[in-house]
C-alpha cells in the first residue's frame, strides 16, 4: 500500500477487526507509548472497534507531559532575563509552572518565540548578538537529533550566545520502569516516529527480559490494528518478540547518522519523569565538549520552589494507572482551552485526546 486512504480502506479495517476477534482468547491489556498514537487510538475509535477482552491504555509517550514542572519553572526564569531570548515548539508555551507559563509571561512583555526548527533558533541568535538566545529542546529520540543540529551548527558558526536548554528523553527506561513497578501491560504498541531514529534493537531487553512483545506501528486504522492483531499473536503464541508493522517508514537499523549525531551531543543521565520520578540513564544532558551551549551550565538564574497542583492525576494517567475521566477536574476546571496539567495542554497529551474525541 502506498497511499494513506488505503490505511483508511473500511473493508481492510472490518477484516482486521474480524482477525482479531478470531485469534484472540485472552483479556489482554496493550499500552501504547507514543502520544501520536494515543490521538490516532481517539480520533478513530479503535478502543470501539475492538473486543471486550482487549484493553488499551496510555502511557508516557507524550514528552510535554512527562517533563517535569521544575523544567517550565526555570524557562519561566530564563524568560524573566532582559538578556534572554525564548525560542520554543508552538505546545511548550502553554504547559502550567508553579506560578505562571511561557505565555503569561509573554503576555507580560517577556520576549518567548515560537519556532517550526531548531534552525529558526539558530537564526535568531545571528541576528540578536546582544541576546542569549534559548532554545528549549523537549522531546524523545524523534526530536533530540534536531536539537544536536542545532549544537553542531552553532559550535560550526561560532556562535557565542546560542543555548539548548535541554528535557530530551529516551524511552526505553520509561518502559521497563513501567513494567517494574507492575503495571499490568501485556504487550506494547511501540512508537512509530521514535523508532525511525533508534530502529527496532531499542526494545530487544522489553522482549528478552521482560517477556513483553512490541510491535513498532504506524498512525492510521489499519496500521493500529494490525499491529495489535500482531501482538495478539505473539500472546497466543506466547511467543513475545520485537516486530516492525510501520516497516514504510521504520527500518531495523534505525537513522544511523542521527543516532551518531547524537552519540556526539548528548550524555545519558538520570532524569525525572511525571508519574514515574527518576530513572536512571533516561535523560539526554549536554557533554562538556558543548557545555558552551548548555544553558543549565552557563546561565544563572534563581528558579521559585516548583509546586504540583492538587487534584491532577496525570501522573497517574501517564502510567496507564488511570483514565482522564477518573480525574475530578477533567471537563471541568481543565479544559484544552483552560489546562490544569500537561497532560491538557499537547495535543498528544491523553486528557486531550480524550477531550478532543471521546468526552462523552
Amino acid at each position: 500500500m502506498k497511499y494513506i486512504d488505503e490505511y483508511r480502506d473500511r473493508e481492510l479495517v472490518l477484516e482486521l477487526i474480524e482477525q482479531i476477534k478470531k485469534a484472540s482468547t485472552k483479556n489482554i491489556t496493550l499500552m501504547e507509548v507514543c502520544g501520536g498514537h494515543t490521538m490516532s487510538i481517539q480520533k478513530f475509535g479503535i478502543p470501539a472497534l475492538l473486543p471486550e477482552n482487549i484493553n488499551l491504555i496510555s502511557g508516557p509517550g507524550c514528552p510535554v507531559c512527562v517533563s517535569s514542572r521544575k523544567y517550565i519553572d526555570q524557562a519561566v526564569a530564563y524568560a524573566r532575563l532582559d538578556d534572554v531570548i525564548i525560542t520554543t515548539y508552538g505546545d511548550l508555551i502553554r504547559i502550567p509552572g508553579s506560578t505562571s507559563s511561557l505565555d503569561q509571561e509573554k503576555a507580560n512583555g517577556a520576549d518567548v518565540r515560537i519556532v517550526y526548527s531548531v534552525l529558526d533558533a539558530l537564526k535568531i541568535a545571528e541576528e540578536n548578538k546582544d541576546k542569549k538566545v534559548v532554545f528549549l529542546g523537549i522531546g524523545f529520540e524523534t526530536t533530540a537529533p534536531s536539537s544536536a543540529v542545532g549544537v553542531l551548527n552553532a559550535h560550526k558558526m561560532g556562535l557565542e550566545n546560542f543555548f539548548l536548554f535541554s528535557s530530551h528523553k529516551i524511552m526505553p527506561p520509561a518502559m521497563a520502569a513501567l513494567i517494574d513497578e507492575g503495571v499490568q501491560i501485556d504487550g506494547y504498541i511501540a512508537p512509530g516516529h521514535v523508532s525511525t531514529i533508534t530502529g527496532a534493537g531499542i526494545y530487544k531487553d522489553v522482549a528478552e527480559i521482560y517477556k513483553l512483545g512490541c510491535v513498532i506501528s504506524g498512525f492510521e486504522p489499519v496500521d493500529l490494528l494490525r499491529s495489535i492483531l500482531m501482538l495478539v499473536r505473539q500472546l497466543e503464541k506466547n511467543e513475545p518478540k520485537v516486530e516492525i508493522e510501520y516497516t514504510r517508514v521504520v527500518k531495523p537499523e534505525g537513522n544511523v547518522k542521527a543516532q551518531q549525531m547524537l552519540e556526539e551531543v548528548f550524555v545519558l543521565e538520570d532524569d525525572w519523569w511525571r508519574g514515574l520520578g527518576i530513572l536512571p540513564k533516561s535523560g539526554m544532558k549536554i557533554r562538556d565538549k558543548y557545555k558552551q551551549f548548555d544553558a543549565e551550565a552557563m546561565i544563572e538564574v534563581e528558579v521559585e520552589k516548583t509546586k504540583e497542583d492538587k487534584g491532577c492525576i496525570c501522573g497517574e494517567i501517564l502510567k496507564g494507572q488511570k483514565n482522564p475521566k477518573d480525574c475530578k477536574l477533567f471537563g471541568k476546571v481543565c479544559s484544552p482551552s483552560d489546562p490544569v496539567g500537561a497532560c491538557m495542554v499537547s495535543h498528544e497529551g491523553a486528557c486531550n485526546a480524550h477531550y478532543r474525541f471521546n468526552r462523552n
